[in-house]
């Protein structure tokens, strides 16, 4: 595979020095290949990751300059031939590895872990400050309310994965959504630019320093709910620490009943994707708590 993507990107970039390379086995959506140890290259996996990677470079040109944490910026790109292993984009590596929760368990120092909560609190702070009226003008972005896209997704979970299901885990799905949906949680929520895939394997930090480094991956970026990125953060890292970035977020106890309600749908959301890209290890891994 690696040799394939090499390829692709060698046609277009002939005058690109290759002296090493090898691939991230992390990305479930896209092929990803470490070039020369300082280049990231991004290659979807599926037909509709084409799209997808064609808004995240839209989207991390448009907030380069909004937000202070590091972001790939996008400096080589390939869109002519609209084909899984010939579309890419490729940015310079940024420094850090995942924070993963054993590694902020690992943090004892409270005021260390407060830090960190305070960085990923004002990331998200820069980033939500795009409004739903200028991400729809400035990056030509479709917008839908959460609730219809809820309801969408309760459909499909209905259609799709219900046949997969025992029946009181069926009951039990089609009682959240029903009452999350016809609550009043969603009634009164303001659209913003959202990172949509905010979780550890996303979120880079330096161990020396105790210092957040970047956030990459925005395939999932667009408007929506800012609830939904701080779902990323409660089902990485727990109570406590969702906790602490609420206390820091502007009316963060408004917005926790959707963040649970979001977090709560996660499992069934790495089914669906199983099931719509024939991946088999995701469909297994989001629907084993359901059978």
């Amino acid at each position: 595979m690696k040799n394939s993507l090499l390829k692709s990107i060698q046609l277009v970039y002939s005058d690109l020095p290759i002296e090493d390379y090898y691939v991230n086995e992390i990305g479930q959506n896209n092929d990803v290949l470490i070039v020369n140890n300082s280049l990231v290259f991004r290659f979807p996996k599926y037909k509709n990751g084409i799209t997808q990677l064609k808004r995240e470079t839209r989207i991390l040109n448009y907030i380069k300059d909004t937000v202070s944490t590091p972001v790939p910026i996008p400096i080589y790109q390939s869109f002519a031939d609209l084909e899984p292993g010939k579309v890419f984009t490729g940015y310079h590596l940024i420094d850090g590895v995942p924070l993963w929760r054993e590694s902020l368990d690992g943090i004892k120092s409270v005021e260390l872990v407060s830090v960190i909560a305070a960085q990923l609190v004002s990331f998200l702070k820069e980033l939500h400050s795009i409004t739903e009226d200028k991400a729809s003008k400035g990056l030509n972005l479709k917008a839908r309310h959460p609730r219809e896209q809820m309801h969408s997704l309760h459909n499909k979970i209905q259609s799709k994965l219900f046949p997969y299901i025992r029946k009181s885990a069926q009951e039990e799905i089609s009682h959240s959504f029903e009452t999350a949906l016809n609550g009043k949680a969603f009634s009164n929520l303001d659209n913003t630019l959202i990172h949509g895939d905010f979780g550890a394997a996303n979120i880079l930090w330096n161990p020396e320093t105790n210092r957040i480094s970047g956030v990459i991956d925005f395939g999932g970026s667009g408007i929506g709910d800012p609830a939904y990125d701080f779902a990323g953060i409660l089902s990485s890292y727990g109570e406590d620490f969702f906790n602490m970035c609420m206390n820091l977020y502007p009316n963060g106890e408004e917005i926790s009943e959707r963040v649970r309600f979001y977090k709560s749908t996660f499992a069934l959301q790495e089914a669906l994707h199983g099931v719509e890209n024939d991946d088999k290890q995701a469909f297994e891994n989001g629907i084993k708590n359901y059978r």
